[in-house]
């Protein structure tokens, strides 16, 4: 098989349109088109579905695809461990992690990381659903629970805390809660996605609250970024992650002596990157950054 057509067919497939592949591949629709035509005629097989809402994959598609995927990763992976100098660590490094801790506390610290190791070049991917690392959809993780799949490293990198926290505005027109029951009479803001970053997050909701009765929220949103906007418009209280700090200080932390729960972070990467330069050197400059927030 052609290895430029297996590549046009992946784009293909992960595109689901012939004219999204060629933009990516910076062909145009009909040179992708017979591409793929030519590589169905010398398979014998076809390969897409074609309607007129793009393309789907055959039984035989699909078969193809994970191969080639799983080929053009590990290629990936390779080269990009050939391209590391001997003496210093170099290349693109892709980094996963959730929306919040990737916008605020990642997202502050990279430059300094950079400005280190000049050499390397950094993606940065900020989702609370998580990318196949195994399938080189991202080098490395930080992620806020143990990895499941067994063939990944990890190593602890932090514990995040939570801080119930309201504006000043608020509290002065609806009081202070003084013990967890108290939160049954405020206003409060959750998360609010079916998939959230981590379990227990809308813990706010049970914690005090009198047996047989229902707390429910004001505000429901898929994003700590946005609910640390809304807790500062006075909207209500939240629980904020202790990474925020230096977005929070203008709130007031409220009930300061509840016990909240914890989540851990793990910093995690496929075991073809133990030797990698980049993932070290990224993953000491975490551990430092972190051992300086004590």
């Amino acid at each position: 098989m052609d290895w430029d057509k297996l590549r046009v067919f992946h784009a293909v497939a992960e595109a689901g349109s012939f004219t999204h592949a060629g933009e990516t591949l910076n062909l145009s629709q009909s040179a992708v088109s017979r591409q793929i035509s030519a590589l169905e005629d010398s398979l014998a097989v076809p390969l897409f579905h074609r309607h007129a809402r793009g393309l789907i994959l055959t039984e035989q598609g699909e078969t193809l695809n994970k191969t080639v995927r799983d080929v053009f990763a590990k290629l990936a992976m390779t080269e990009a461990l050939l391209s590391e100098s001997k003496e210093r660590p170099t290349g693109r490094l892709k980094v996963t992690t959730t929306t919040a801790f990737g916008g605020t506390w990642l997202a502050s610290r990279i430059k300094e990381f950079l400005d280190l190791y000049p050499e390397i070049t950094m993606s940065m991917v900020l989702d609370d659903s998580e990318l196949d690392l195994a399938m080189r959809e991202a080098d490395v993780a930080i992620r806020l629970h143990p990895p499941r799949q067994p063939d990944l490293v990890q190593r602890h990198l932090l514990t995040i805390g939570y801080r119930v926290m309201g504006s000043p505005d608020y509290l002065k027109k609806h009081g202070t809660p003084h013990h967890a029951e108290d939160l049954d009479n405020h206003r409060l803001i959750v998360f609010g996605d079916h998939r959230p970053p981590v379990d227990n997050i809308n813990w706010l909701l049970d914690l005090g609250r009198k047996p047989g009765t229902t707390r429910r929220a004001v505000l429901e949103m898929n994003s700590i970024t946005g609910i640390l906007r809304a807790v500062e418009s006075g909207l209500g209280l939240a629980a904020l992650p202790d990474y925020m700090r230096a977005e929070t200080g203008h709130l007031v932390h409220v009930l300061p002596e509840l016990k909240a729960p914890t989540v851990e972070a793990y910093f995690v990467y496929p075991e073809e990157l133990r030797n990698s330069k980049r993932v070290a050197v990224f993953r000491d400059f975490l551990l430092a950054k972190i051992a300086g927030m004590a």
